[in-house]
């Protein structure tokens, strides 16, 4: 039988980690909730495709969910501190089941594009309220010494489920279930996700009731902190450069290996996962290096400069080498770590406006949703004007965000600012209102 000090030596070891003991179980709903909604990502197109819509309609359709996510996201962290981050993930989660089963039944089953814009438009903005209102009950929960580590795994969780696990599901599912049982097999990694935030995870944040006024001063207040702390909106520059090369690479780099350099569909695809692999495991890395060496340093330096030298040798090891899959897996895999890198900002943010930490979330993850559109329209770029001046524009931006970085300095962001002893958070009584 366990004894009681072992049970608290375990609670301490958990939030040494970064990981507050009340919200523990709120990494394993958001990992469920992710793969839910990443396993339609590696075939939907395709099915869609294959039942009859063009190259065209398919497009509007993740162009318009595109939009709605970096919306989504800028609205979870205006209002998880008016709402509550569990109230915003509850209703979030509520909006993609519902909206998944429009999706579905509406609009896929009888075929009805006009349902199926609408209803995945709709759903898009579930996942941003529950993923990144998750987000921001992390920040809100966490000593500020040990911040890094918690925001390293709650992004190393958030991709497990949407990259990586869902991937695996899927591949091992979708011959026996097809593309329309997959699709339907997704509600219930969802419903388990959002059964776990409402049934397990208990929240003071937020007030009992939500009143209009509080809502408007959450919205208003994602918008003036900008004007009040400039360097939130410094950050929210940085996280667009983050992920710009990420999702340029998808519009072309592709087609480059495979049609310029000579690699093989297979051998390129090997070089992208592996990638998305080494990612994973700087989004947890980069949580304690910086909360050890130093967050700006870890951004600045393993992020930014590390994404600028990668870049150029993701173009220029293929010309010199040829399709050489060692050395350019190599270089893939430098590249993955560095994107990584950058998850401490998730950790300065907040800690530049420590009396409004939701609203800095929110520039934060605007940063991120407007990423998704900047990468494909430098990717533009490359018919006009060809590969490699993109490749030079993609490391210069990085430069930029270097030196942006080193502008985010100030008391208070590191781990070394934050002494006070760290113990495990005592358990909290049940409040009133569940949600």
């Amino acid at each position: 039988m366990a004894s009681p000090d072992s049970g608290r030596g375990l609670s301490r070891f958990i939030a040494q980690q970064g990981i507050s003991r009340p919200l523990a179980w709120g990494f394993v709903a958001l990992t469920l909730f992710m793969v839910g909604d990443g396993i339609e990502l590696s075939f939907l197109s395709t099915y869609l495709t294959d039942r009859g819509h063009d190259a065209g309609s398919v497009a509007l359709l993740f162009t318009v969910y595109g939009i709605v996510v970096a919306l989504g996201a800028w609205l979870a962290g205006a209002l998880a501190e008016a709402w509550g981050p569990k109230r915003v993930m509850v209703i979030g989660g509520g909006i993609w089941i519902v909206f998944q089963l429009v999706f579905l039944l509406l609009g896929v089953l009888p075929d009805s594009f006009a349902v199926m814009l609408t209803a995945y438009a709709i759903r898009a903005i579930g996942y941003p309220l529950f993923a990144y209102g998750f987000l921001v009950w992390v920040t809100l929960s966490t000593p500020s010494q040990v911040l890094g580590r918690a925001v390293g795994w709650y992004w190393f969780f958030n991709v497990m489920g949407l990259g990586v696990i869902s991937g695996y599901f899927v591949a091992g599912t979708i011959d026996q279930l097809g593309p329309l049982g997959v699709l339907w097999s997704s509600l219930a990694f969802v419903t388990a996700g959002l059964a776990i935030v409402a049934l397990l995870l208990r929240s003071q944040d937020g007030p009992t009731t939500v009143t209009a006024a509080d809502t408007l001063r959450g919205l208003a207040a994602s918008i003036t902190i900008v004007g009040e702390q400039p360097k939130v909106g410094i950050a929210g520059v940085i996280r667009i450069i983050n992920t710009m090369s990420y999702y340029a690479f998808a519009v072309f780099l592709n087609v480059h290996m495979v049609n310029t350099i000579g690699f093989t569909q297979a051998q390129w695809s090997s070089i992208w996962g592996t990638m998305l692999l080494a990612n994973i495991v700087a989004n947890l890395l980069s949580g304690y290096l910086s909360d050890r060496l130093g967050r700006v340093a870890v951004v600045a330096w393993a992020g930014c400069f590390a994404c600028a030298l990668s870049v150029l040798a993701l173009y220029y090891a293929p010309q010199v080498l040829g399709a050489h899959l060692p050395a350019v897996m190599a270089v893939g895999v430098v590249y993955g770590f560095a994107l990584g890198m950058f998850c401490p900002l998730s950790a300065i943010v907040p800690l530049l406006a420590p009396a409004n930490k939701g609203a800095a979330i929110a520039v934060l993850n605007l940063g991120a949703g407007l990423s998704n559109f900047a990468g494909p329209l430098v990717a533009g770029l490359v018919p006009a004007v060809g590969v490699a001046p993109v490749i030079w524009l993609l490391a210069a931006l990085y430069i930029v965000g270097m030196a942006l970085t080193f502008t985010l300095r100030a008391p208070g962001i590191e781990a070394r600012d934050h002494r006070e002893p760290l113990t495990a958070p005592a358990p909290e009584p049940v409040p009133a209102a569940a949600v």
